[in-house]
């Protein structure tokens, strides 16, 4: 049966510990040049429903250096609920490639999917969840602040599908995540109830962010929202993170957001340009945290 990573709850937190540790060790090898073509003729089978620069590159990056090869399958090239069932594509498309990453929109999509695949399934978005985001995320924080366990984040604007991830990040990392949203955009209440008192629920982003050592947002509206764009931006206009906003944490607190942002919106460019931001490097380290995450489920399955 094959092993599947569709949430941060699907391995277990010394696993995923083990994964933070390997992609560094795999960024270092691309950055001294050693060959780490560890998996040629392996090929990976990328599904695409929502489209992204991010994933899409580093994802066939990651198969490239490791060897393989990467198929970009758009929504065009697929019969993906369509006009096959999930269920048949899954059957058929597992029989061919060695592992799938699916990027798309309904989570339960992904979840079927996997059940009748015969080879590892990546969840690289969907409405529910961004667990990759997250291991680059984490990986970053190591990277320049050691051991997230035990810090405080603030999650500021909408309860979405990152914030749902970072709330599964609390429980797998252990650290206090306190999020700040308007009335009406909370993370979903289970996904919440699941982190019990890791999570705090806060309506005042001052609040959320005062003392904490990593300050995380993303845009107002995502992809498949756009008809909300407005009133989105009248609800979220007090919710944006600004040089103010960060003076209240910690005087070395870290800037994250997972791309691409919104200058002037959920995040001011000043932030963004700022010393303390990494936004750049979280951005890069998609590439090796999915290249031990990759790894991991190839030489496991």
């Amino acid at each position: 049966m094959a092993l599947h990573f569709l949430t941060l709850m699907d391995l277990d937190n010394t696993t995923l510990r083990g994964l933070l540790r390997r992609a560094s060790e795999l960024k270092a090898m691309q950055y001294a040049g050693k060959d780490h073509a560890y998996f040629p003729r392996r090929i990976m089978g990328m599904i695409f429903d929502k489209s992204s620069t991010r994933t899409r590159v580093s994802f066939e990056t990651a198969m490239a250096q490791f060897g393989g090869h990467a198929i970009f399958l758009s929504p065009r090239d697929t019969q993906l609920g369509r006009g096959e069932p999930i269920e048949d594509s899954a059957r058929v498309l597992s029989r061919m490639v060695d592992i799938i990453m699916i990027r798309t929109f309904e989570h339960n999509k992904i979840e079927r999917f996997a059940e009748f695949s015969r080879v590892p399934v990546i969840n690289a978005l969907t409405d529910q969840y961004h667990p990759c985001q997250l291991l680059a995320d984490i990986q970053t924080y190591h990277e320049h602040r050691g051991d997230i366990a035990g810090r405080h984040v603030a999650w500021i604007g909408d309860g979405n599908n990152m914030c749902h991830s970072y709330i599964e990040a609390a429980i797998q990392f252990d650290f206090q995540l306190r999020i700040a949203t308007p009335a009406g955009y909370e993370p979903n209440h289970d996904i919440v109830k699941r982190a019990g008192d890791r999570v705090t629920l806060l309506r005042d982003p001052r609040e959320a962010v005062h003392g904490t050592d990593l300050v995380v947002t993303d845009v107002w509206a995502s992809m498949g929202q756009e008809d909300e764009q407005a009133q989105r931006r009248r609800v979220f206009c007090n919710y944006q993170v600004t040089p103010a906003l960060m003076a209240v944490a910690k005087p070395d607190a870290l800037f994250m957001h997972c791309l691409p942002a919104h200058r002037g919106e959920e995040v001011s460019a000043e932030v963004i340009d700022a010393a303390n931001s990494v936004v750049w490097e979280e951005a890069e380290n998609r590439l090796h945290s999915q290249k031990a995450l990759i790894e991991y489920l190839l030489t496991k399955h």
